[in-house]
């Protein structure tokens, strides 16, 4: 439902450096923070050789996140989204810290990919710093740095790059000693990182350059500190990087704007922003106070006020592969008025309608790739496609969706759905199996054609019989119940 003036929303975001939490109150279209907590938790400091996160650093973070939970008294549940990054897009045991993390917080963590995290970063910083101008706007985080090009708050081109401020200190600056060799080292390897997209930003284009997140803050207030205006110019990084070195460890930096707690990461910041600089050809660039929280918030009032931009790309993949939208239209609409007669009993709620909704009008796009196994095909696609506004673990969700609604399933099948998304994705999953079956004449089935009743684990449909080809939609719901016994569903139908 739509947000009201005043009311709250939050969003906590969970990065390989720090993990940030922001409270806003809405005026108008903007909103306006009213609170915000950041603990530097280094969560990537605690990958292994092998991806795995230390218990430690996993301990550390659910303190961070038990703190935050006790500052979300007044904010409510629908108004808040908790997003992660790159290590928990990376951590081989992610799913540990996930599930003791949705223990404590009141909404459940979303694993964003990296060009979704660009998206909303570049939503964050359009809408906190507004401009007419096309530009470029980089983020350097702990785990990764994204780079997007983008006009009003449209984003045109988004990256997200294997390259942070955590992961480039452990491997040029981790003995704490800076030189010129370890800084010109850490300056190559990023822009081997950055070169392949140079060429394709440069000919899109862009009229200014914008930098956000606590990096580049930290970079602008040095440049300022030794009085060269509070604009980012590549002279003014080139000059830290002198100064940085100079100074030879660590622990002897002392520069404005570089609080204790930053120390340790400057340098590899420093590194990766001139590299940067030097691709992509940028000499000026100004510092905006906007970033990924704030993007996610912006994000949260669009869907509540009807315009999400997961419907877009849901209809982009429509287009994009070729769907036939008629049919993809039955079924989303008798999915539709099948989760309205039971939803309540099933105990689904209203974000599962959205989730199926969407599931049905993607269910054939494997078909593209071909007819055989095709729901495996839409499956995969839906799993590791770029889908704007969608995070990796609704994207999963509609992949464990579309993956069983036709051919064989059993036991093992429902134990897999339970263990990805609760019972309730499994209601999901029959209902657009009966949806699916429903339209399998590919003709038109009106909501009022079917009705269906459930007690406890027996489901009953009633056919309306209109026309003589109806009753081949009995006959194919009836084949059903032996694929819905193997998930403890008595599947029952009769005609009138």
């Amino acid at each position: 439902m739509p947000l009201s003036d005043t009311e709250k929303l939050a969003a906590i975001d969970i990065g390989s450096n720090s993990i940030h939490l922001a409270i806003a109150e809405r005026h108008g279209d903007q909103l306006r923070r009213i609170a915000s907590m950041s603990e530097k938790v280094q969560l990537a400091m605690g990958l292994d050789e092998y991806n795995h996160l230390s218990s430690a650093v996993i301990d550390r973070g659910i303190e961070c996140l038990t703190r935050f939970a006790g500052r979300l008294g007044d904010v409510n549940n629908s108004r808040l989204r908790v997003v992660a990054t790159n290590t928990l897009r990376r951590a081989a045991n992610s799913q540990e810290f996930i599930v003791r993390a949705n223990d404590i917080l009141p909404v459940h963590i979303e694993i964003i990919s990296g060009r979704e995290e660009a998206r909303l970063i570049y939503l964050g910083v359009s809408h906190t710093c507004p401009s007419h101008q096309q530009r470029f706007v980089v983020d350097i985080g702990g785990g990764s740095t994204e780079l997007i090009i983008g006009k009003n708050l449209n984003p045109i081109l988004t990256e997200s790059t294997q390259m942070g401020v955590v992961g480039f200190t452990q491997q040029f600056f981790g003995d704490g000693n800076i030189n010129a060799l370890s800084f010109e080292k850490a300056i190559y390897v990023a822009q081997k990182e950055i070169i392949k997209y140079g060429s394709h930003y440069k000919k899109t284009g862009f009229e200014e350059a914008v930098g956000s997140s606590g990096t580049i803050k930290t970079i602008q207030q040095a440049i300022a500190g030794f009085g060269l205006g509070d604009e980012i110019t590549l002279a003014g990084v080139e000059q830290l990087k002198s100064s940085l070195i100079a100074c030879g460890h660590i622990d002897a930096i002392d520069m404005a704007g570089v609080k204790s707690h930053r120390k340790g990461i400057f340098p590899a910041g420093v590194a990766i922003l001139l590299a940067i600089m030097r691709v992509f050809g940028i000499r000026l660039l100004r510092y905006c106070d906007g970033a990924l929280r704030e993007g996610v918030m912006y994000d949260m009032l669009s869907r509540m006020d009807f315009h999400d931009v997961r419907d877009d790309s849901v209809a982009m993949l429509i287009d994009r592969f070729g769907v036939d939208k008629k049919q993809a239209k039955r079924v989303a609409k008798t999915a539709g008025s099948l989760f309205n007669q039971v939803h309540k009993p099933l105990g689904l709620a209203i974000e599962g309608e959205y989730m199926l909704r969407r599931a049905a009008l993607l269910h054939e796009v494997g078909l593209a790739i071909g007819h055989s196994s095709y729901h495996k095909h839409s499956s995969y696609l839906l799993r590791h496609a770029d889908m704007a506004g969608f995070s990796r673990t609704d994207q999963e969700k509609l992949s464990w969706l579309v993956r069983y609604h036709r051919r064989a399933i059993n036991g093992d099948d429902c134990d897999r759905i339970i263990k990805n998304g609760g019972v309730g994705l499994v209601y999901l999953a029959l209902l657009l199996r009966l949806s699916v079956v429903a339209n399998h004449g590919r003709f038109e089935i009106s909501k009022h054609q079917l009705k269906l009743t459930v007690d406890d684990n027996h489901w009953h449909v009633t056919v309306k019989i209109d026309r003589p080809e109806h009753q081949a939609c009995v006959i194919d719901i009836q084949d059903e119940a032996h694929w819905f016994a193997k998930w403890g569903i008595c599947l029952t139908v009769s005609s009138v």
